[in-house]
């Protein structure tokens, strides 16, 4: 599989690009701020064409780009229903003065036409790929893990669920710290040691790693 990370022009957001292998369809995840030429480039690079755009969640920093990005080639973007809100009007969820930040920058933001549900337990057929979709709410109630296989070897895209060493804030709007700790409970702990973990932010890891050493889910019961 090819697998390749974007970093966004802002905020560190990872979006992260999957396809069979170059010259094939592919899907990308979570086009942030300012991500567009340089996934312009990738593509070109891979001979790739997107099938879709998959958001692990609504937050701003990894939706901003999902309308030049679907609308440039004709695909749809993909959200869980809870988080139809944030595609609405995605600084909703933000701290105080990100509006006025965004307007004092010039970002203008755009619903996109053609959002398409992930229902929990989904298995999504895209590009040559099978992407399972796990609900994985508390960073926001709309939160997925997308569970696919890399030649043998499981992959997490844990959006802000998960990042090496740490886990996504739940102090935002419609964040829960309670449904955090379920999440990563029921949908994180149970995968295996070697599945690989492409984060919303910073560097990738293992679940292996992360069960080892990762503050937040040291005191969790591990769940089979």
């Amino acid at each position: 599989m090819l697998i390749a990370a974007l970093p966004a022009a802002a905020f560190g957001t990872n979006c992260w690009v999957l396809a069979p292998g170059a010259g094939q369809e592919c899907v990308v995840v979570d086009p942030g701020v300012g991500i567009v030429p340089g996934l312009d480039e990738l593509l070109a690079r891979h001979r790739l064409r997107p099938a879709a755009v998959l958001l692990t969640h609504g937050h701003v920093d990894h939706v901003f780009s999902v309308v030049p990005v679907c609308q440039a080639r004709g695909v749809p973007a993909y959200l869980h229903p809870d988080d139809g809100f944030l595609l609405a009007d995605p600084l909703a969820a933000v701290g105080p003065g990100a509006r006025e930040a965004f307007a004092a920058a010039g970002l203008e933001w755009a619903e996109p036409d053609d959002v398409r549900p992930l229902p929990d337990g989904a298995q999504l057929e895209l590009a040559g790929l099978t992407l399972r979709v796990d609900a994985a709410p508390g960073h926001t109630p709309g939160s997925v893990l997308f569970m696919t296989d890399d030649g043998g070897r499981p992959t997490c895209l844990s959006g802000d669920v998960l990042f090496a060493g740490s886990i996504g804030r739940t102090d935002l709007a419609r964040g829960s710290a309670r449904d955090m700790r379920h999440s990563l409970r029921t949908k994180v702990l149970p995968l295996p040691d070697e599945t690989r973990v492409l984060p919303g932010h910073g560097p990738e890891t293992t679940i292996g790693a992360e069960r080892a050493s990762n503050p937040f889910l040291l005191d969790l019961s591990e769940v089979r």
